[in-house]
């Protein structure tokens, strides 16, 4: 890992005050920040992995005792880091809406069924060449009140560790075509165009399983130039 702070992966965050998202304008910060140099520990821990997985964990479909509503798919790709290595052993984790764009949580109030055979949650590590994979259904669009007629795009959330605290990230992969993403805030906070593509998911013909599943590729870079936007909302 590069033990220099790429000051370069900082054009691929959301602006912190984007006015058309309204959440923004009250918690974005007044002050230019101050980038500070990263300590030791901070570059060579905490790591998460095999500890924290069960056997299972990444098959969302597989939770319950029955299979969940909605349309199966595969959802798979490599983590890297800055220099595009493939980071082996990390911990992945993602969370979701169902079918109909309702998550499980109390805060949630979309007039949309919940589906008693799916939590929305799963994880997994990395295997020695930085590949993971998911079995999920695809998410529903739904509202979510910062404008009028405001919906999301269909999105699943990622949590990725990487081998440090300061390679951890949090973002949101997208479906490709969505018809939503012109109108929604949180998607174009990020004012890179090439960096909001590397949010979208690709379809993979190529790994869809025949008469089961359609599948989608999303590789994940941690760090630098290439880096994969950080979209920590809950929305």
């Amino acid at each position: 890992m590069t033990f220099i702070y790429p000051r370069e992966s900082l054009s691929v965050y959301p602006k912190h005050l984007s006015p058309e998202y309204k959440s923004t304008v009250k918690r974005s910060p007044s002050k230019p920040l101050i980038i500070m140099p990263h300590t030791l520990s901070e570059l060579t821990g905490p790591a998460f992995g095999h500890d924290a997985v069960q056997e299972g964990d990444n098959d969302l479909t597989k939770q319950h005792k029955g299979e969940p509503l909605g349309e199966r798919i595969i959802v798979h790709g490599h983590v890297y880091d800055e220099d595009k290595r493939p980071v082996a052993d990390t911990l992945v984790e993602i969370w979701q809406a169902n079918a109909c764009g309702r998550y499980v949580h109390n805060v949630d109030q979309h007039p949309a069924p919940l589906d008693p055979n799916f939590t929305g949650a799963g994880r997994t590590v990395t295997d020695k060449n930085g590949h993971y994979k998911f079995i999920t259904v695809k998410p529903g669009a739904y509202p979510w009140g910062n404008h009028p007629n405001a919906w999301r795009p269909n999105h699943i959330h990622f949590s990725v560790f990487g081998q440090s605290f300061v390679s951890r990230l949090v973002t949101q992969m997208y479906f490709p075509g969505d018809p939503l993403f012109p109108f929604d805030p949180i998607f174009n906070s990020v004012t890179d165009e090439k960096a909001r593509l590397r949010m979208v998911s690709s379809f993979d013909l190529e790994n869809t399983i025949p008469d089961w599943a359609l599948c989608f590729r999303f590789d994940i870079v941690l760090r630098g130039r290439e880096q994969t936007p950080t979209h920590t909302e809950k929305h």
